[in-house]
């Protein structure tokens, strides 16, 4: 059995967090991340309000993204040891596409914004702060390329909430989680949701 776990969320919402964990705990369970697939900074636009649209989907390599998930798809054991995750004995023994589950989590800020995409999950969360909690966790972070000043209310906020409306109105089948919880609220929260999934499917 192949179960897809959608991770969304805002930028510094706990979406890496969430999801470290949930690998540690979840069997057979192998991720891909959203940002491993950023276009490089010479390709992505520098938009009207004057910087470079990073928070928009255009800024991603989308279709490598969706080959990189059917290869996961296609299959999940080969996938799993490529990528240095150890499986469960019973996933390891031949002709186990029959045998145990596979997760795939699917971890970003835009995996709700790109149609083929939205076809893949079986189970959907979205974590969201509001814009001060997120203001302040995004200036204490550290990028390979720093946030030039006003990046944040000039792009990063305002495609947020651009991204946001289209996200709702795309899929419908979303769980919204409440990032200002703590990590073990948020983490119990999703993974007993997972848990009753697994188990109805």
């Amino acid at each position: 059995m192949k179960f897809i776990i959608g991770i969304g969320g805002v930028t510094n919402g706990g979406k890496t967090t969430l999801t470290n964990r949930l690998v540690k705990t979840l069997p057979n369970c192998c991720v891909v991340h959203q940002d491993d697939f950023f276009k490089k900074p010479d390709q992505i636009e520098v938009g009207e309000d004057g910087f470079r649209q990073w928070d928009v989907i255009s800024a991603l390599d989308m279709e490598a993204m969706i080959s990189t998930v059917k290869g996961w798809q296609e299959n999940p054991v080969k996938f799993a040891r490529s990528h240095g995750v150890s499986l469960s004995p019973d996933a390891e023994e031949s002709h186990s596409e029959e045998k145990g589950i596979h997760i795939l989590i699917i971890e970003g800020f835009l995996i709700y914004n790109y149609k083929p995409l939205i076809e893949v999950y079986d189970k959907c969360f979205y974590i969201s702060i509001p814009y001060e909690e997120c203001k302040k966790r995004r200036s204490t972070r550290t990028y390979t390329l720093p946030d030039p000043p006003g990046l944040f209310d000039g792009h990063v906020w305002p495609m947020y909430l651009k991204h946001r409306k289209e996200m709702e109105n795309n899929c419908d089948r979303i769980d919204y989680v409440n990032g200002m919880k703590s990590k073990e609220i948020i983490y119990n929260k999703v993974y007993e949701s997972i848990q009753n999934s697994l188990l109805n499917s």
